[in-house]
């Protein structure tokens, strides 16, 4: 009886440790992962750049409604770059590509939330493009309080992306 008790127990733990050695290994080969979305584990540096990647709106208040920024970014190389993605973090997040006559391309927004367009914006050599960055503290409510960190990812044709990150203090 002993025996089979313990045999039972160590086919159990080793389910146990397979399931999590599976569920671990998988890590960082998800769907956006693949897609280089936002918040995506495995990414490769594009080469766009951006002089400024980080901005902190500082304490916002939910009553004075949506805050902005706006990112440029320079493709430095000598060939045309292809941006086939801008993908936010949160629903509570918009990105538009302001284009060279001042109109909107976008919204680009998270995906799984709606429809997102393609970027399908090309960036000649020397040529920049600003990124317009629409924080809404109001998106989650109440309960949207607090701390933000959210993340706007550009990709290009090559799965290169660069990645512009906004923080704020959201209060009521």
């Amino acid at each position: 009886m002993e025996t089979k008790t313990i045999s039972i127990i160590s086919v159990v733990l080793l389910i146990f440790v397979g399931l999590f050695v599976w569920g671990y290994s998988g890590k960082g080969q998800t769907a956006d992962a693949i897609q280089g979305a936002p918040g995506a584990s495995s990414t490769t540096k594009g080469a766009l750049t951006a002089p400024e990647v980080f901005y902190d709106f500082g304490t916002i208040s939910m009553k004075d409604g949506d805050v902005t920024k706006e990112f440029t970014v320079t493709n430095p190389t000598s060939n045309e770059i292809f941006v086939r993605t801008v993908l936010t973090s949160c629903m509570c997040t918009s990105a538009f590509i302001v284009e060279p006559n001042g109109s909107l391309k976008g919204p680009f927004k998270m995906p799984g939330m709606g429809y997102v367009p393609p970027a399908n914006e090309t960036i000649k050599a020397g040529e920049s493009r600003v990124i317009r960055v629409v924080y809404n503290p109001n998106a989650h409510g109440p309960a949207g309080v607090g701390r933000i960190d959210r993340f706007v990812t550009l990709t290009d044709e090559n799965g290169g992306t660069l990645q512009l990150e906004i923080k704020a203090l959201v209060t009521p």
